[in-house]
């Protein structure tokens, strides 16, 4: 073999030597860009945390639960905020379904349909009245429960507040629901109910249904379900972080 070819030779071998360790090197640059963009997907609310105080924390989830239920207030406290929004209109008691058929049976519908229009304006007429009672049920949230909220589910404040205030909420909420019951005339219309039933009505007593607190439980719901639907929101959609606060908290999304 003479000198040129073993030259060419030896020169391919290292070319292609030096080709190889290049394609190595890039790719082991590759994998540690690609480590390193998963490390950044995988930063947890810990270390954002930290650059937050606790009380910056707890007073981000405080203001998103005013704001649920500023929005709750808002949305519900109209006409037809609860009678035409599927996700809160208070149906007709489970107790006197069996009323309710009765009436439509015989064409009577428009005395079942009074008596859940009424119960609805009830509702949507109590709502504006809660707004102060739900922001003083925003208190007592430890750091465990702020850590707890904001790494939990997309209701997770909605859920805190129901469970540790649901039932002094209730309480307190229930003499506006009953004024508003009053006002509404859910009583007269219940009553318009069991008389067009004839006979058969006057097996029915008024005082057998807790009808105060049948819409006031609904109402509760309803409050619950519209605060939850703003915190989803919030979590989710940049936009609706309408102060520094929020935008601070929740802004690892």
């Amino acid at each position: 073999m003479n000198f040129k070819i073993i030259f060419t030779i030896t020169t391919l071998t290292l070319a292609s030597n030096s080709y190889a360790g290049w394609l190595e090197d890039l790719s082991n640059s590759s994998d540690k860009i690609q480590q390193q963009l998963q490390n950044l997907e995988k930063v947890d609310t810990t270390s954002i945390q930290s650059a937050l105080s606790n009380e910056d924390i707890i007073a981000g989830l405080k203001e998103a639960l005013i704001k649920g239920a500023g929005y709750a207030v808002d949305n519900l406290g109209k006409s037809d905020g609860f009678l035409k929004n599927t996700d809160v209109k208070i149906p007709m008691p489970e107790k006197l379904k069996e009323v309710e058929s009765l009436l439509r049976q015989f064409g009577n519908d428009k005395y079942a349909d009074e008596f859940v229009t009424t119960m609805n304006r009830a509702a949507e007429s109590a709502v504006p009245l809660t707004l102060e009672i739900i922001k003083q049920g925003v208190t007592g949230m430890s750091i465990d429960d702020a850590n707890g909220i904001l790494q939990g589910p997309d209701d997770a404040a909605t859920q805190y507040l129901k469970k540790t205030g649901g039932n002094k909420l209730g309480a307190k909420i229930l003499p506006i629901v009953k004024d508003a019951t009053s006002r509404s005339g859910v009583t007269a219309r219940y009553k318009e109910m069991v008389g067009s039933l004839g006979f058969a009505g006057q097996f029915l007593n008024l005082d057998d249904y807790d009808i105060d607190t049948y819409v006031t439980k609904k109402t509760m719901a309803g409050l619950f379900t519209m605060i939850a639907k703003e915190e989803k929101k919030i979590r989710d959609d940049p936009a609706a972080r309408t102060t520094e606060l929020l935008k601070s908290v929740f802004g690892y999304k």
